[in-house]
């Protein structure tokens, strides 16, 4: 591990996701505890999207922004996380991208299951096609991403538009996603007491989402048999995760199937680890992450 990442980890916050209540207390305290990103150079607005329920979203825009937008879905397991929470990734995403940032709060699991979060997901990415002339942004210039479920998500609602030729998603950003309930490689297997996120946070992570239904590609994006025509991707990986072989293992079928992907696994880091801004390797996994979205939806 890296040893500016390891120096934290007994102080990293305890979270259970057999208690989802108690877990979305615990990481809304620790971001309402630590200092607030700096917004100065962009304007935040938060709106409602009509569908059936309505959602939730905050939308950065950086002054200057570029035409460029990404719609956006956090991590948590599908069940913890919400505007709030992500506000300061949300936040520096959009200034260092320049990109407008549209940050999702979608249904969250065990009281809304499958397919609840990817209909909202999908849903503001009809609407930000919808309302491109409004946000300032080219509809030919919209992205998909996010983190951990969130990064999970998006590859969910890439497959979705592909298949019902749905709005144009020029782009994907995978950081870490969760991408295949299996749970059959390698990392999957043996990662179970690594920091922050462990082979039975993961089971739980998947059986909040799923409950008794069978996972499905839209659900599970790892397990689509046809990856072709998909937008290009950037996927980020973690050394210590339970994620990292799927998500390679993804990024490698999509080459197979010919998409254009650029894949960066980052030595020593743990999922979630790049929260640890003092890190150096947090600061250049944060740093590349905006870059490859500036890149992608640059004119």
């Amino acid at each position: 591990m890296d040893p500016e990442l390891e120096a934290f980890v007994p102080f990293l916050p305890e979270t259970d996701l057999n208690d989802p209540e108690g877990t979305r207390k615990t990481v809304a305290a620790l971001v309402a505890a630590s200092p607030p990103p700096d917004t100065s150079r962009m304007d935040v607005e938060d709106r409602t999207v009509p569908a059936d329920p309505d959602v939730a979203v905050r939308i950065y825009r950086p002054h200057g922004a570029s035409q460029g937008a990404v719609v956006w879905l956090h991590g948590g397991g599908f069940v913890f996380g919400d505007l709030d929470t992500e506000h300061p990734w949300a936040a520096r995403l959009a200034d260092g991208s320049g990109a407008v940032v549209v940050s999702v709060d979608y249904r969250r699991s065990p009281e809304n299951r499958f397919p609840a979060a990817l209909d909202d997901a999908y849903a503001v990415l009809q609407w930000t096609a919808e309302h491109a002339a409004e946000l300032g942004i080219d509809p030919a210039r919209i992205a998909v991403g996010g983190h951990s479920a969130g990064g999970g998500l998006a590859a969910a609602v890439a497959l979705r538009a592909r298949d019902e030729q749905g709005p144009a998603i020029c782009f994907q950003l995978l950081n870490q996603p969760g991408l295949d309930d299996r749970q059959q490689t390698w990392s999957a297997r043996n990662f179970t007491d690594t920091p922050w996120f462990t082979r039975d946070k993961t089971t739980a992570a998947w059986r909040h989402y799923l409950g008794s239904r069978p996972a499905t590609p839209y659900a599970a994006p790892a397990r689509a048999t046809d990856l072709s025509g998909l937008p290009p991707a950037y996927i980020a990986t973690a050394e210590l995760c339970p994620n990292r072989d799927e998500d390679i293992a993804y990024a490698l079928r999509l080459l197979q199937a010919g998409v254009p992907v650029e894949l960066h696994q980052w030595a020593g880091t743990f999922h979630g680890s790049q929260a640890i801004l003092s890190a150096d390797v947090s600061q250049r996994q944060n740093t590349e992450l905006a870059g490859a979205l500036r890149r992608a939806l640059a004119a």
